[in-house]
C-alpha cells in the first residue's frame, strides 16, 4: 500500500500555512551541521531543538562520515559558514545488526527485503541478485562509541576539513530521547 496520497495531502497542509518561510537565508541561522543516522525515530529537529532554517542535518545509514557526508560538511562550512559540527550515532542503531559480508551475501541471493529473527539475518526473496554488494564498504557498526571516535577523527584528519571547526561526538539514546557526549570523540574534534 503506497503512502503517496498521505504524503501529497500532508503537503498541501503544510504549503497553505508556509507564510514567510521561503524568506529564509540559504546559510543556517545558527551555523552549525549534525551528521546524524537516517534511522525514523531520530527527530534532530526535536532533539537539537532546531527549527526550519537554524542548522544543515546530514542523514545517512548509520550517520557515518563517508565520503559524501564530508562533502555535505566541506560545503557547509565552506560556502555556507557553518562554525562547528556535531556527528551524533545512537543506540538500537541497525548498522549494528550486520556486517559487510552479511548484506553482501543477502544481496547476492535477491535484490528483495531481507528478514530476521533469532537465528539472524535470511534471505527470503527469489533472485536474481546481484553480487555488486561486495564491492560497496557498507560502514557497518560494531562498538557505537568507537564508531563515534572513528567517524569524529576521520572529518578532523580530512584534509578539506579546517582545523578551527570543532566537531562534537555524540549518541542519542532512542530509549530516553537524550544526547550522551562521548569524551573521546570531542577530544579528536577538538578544534586548533
Amino acid at each position: 500500500m503506497s503512502v503517496l496520497k498521505e504524503v501529497i495531502s500532508a503537503n498541501e497542509q503544510y504549503a497553505a500555512n508556509f507564510g514567510d518561510k521561503g524568506n529564509l537565508p540559504l546559510p543556517p541561522g545558527r551555523h552549525f551541521a549534525i551528521l546524524t543516522c537516517m534511522d525514523a525515530r531520530l527527530d534532530p529537529a526535536k532533539y537539537a531543538g532546531l527549527s526550519e532554517g537554524d542548522a544543515h542535518v546530514i542523514r545517512n545509514a548509520g550517520g557515518r562520515a563517508s565520503d559524501d557526508a564530508i562533502r555535505s560538511l566541506v560545503i557547509s562550512y565552506k560556502l555556507l559558514g557553518t562554525k562547528e559540527w556535531f556527528v551524533i550515532h545512537h543506540t538500537d542503531c541497525g548498522m549494528e545488526l550486520f556486517t559487510d559480508e552479511i548484506i553482501a551475501g543477502l544481496l547476492e541471493n535477491s535484490l528483495e527485503t531481507a528478514t530476521v529473527d533469532s537465528s539472524g539475518w535470511r534471505d527470503v526473496g527469489k533472485g536474481p541478485g546481484s553480487t555488486a554488494g561486495k564491492y560497496i564498504k557498507w560502514l557497518t557498526i560494531a562498538y557505537k562509541e568507537k564508531s563515534v571516535v572513528e567517524d569524529v577523527e576521520r572529518i578532523r584528519a580530512h584534509p578539506l576539513v579546517p582545523k578551527n571547526i570543532p566537531i562534537y561526538g555524540y549518541i542519542y539514546d532512542v530509549k530516553s530521547g537524550k544526547l550522551i557526549e562521548i569524551p573521546d570523540a570531542t577530544k579528536a574534534g577538538k578544534a586548533s
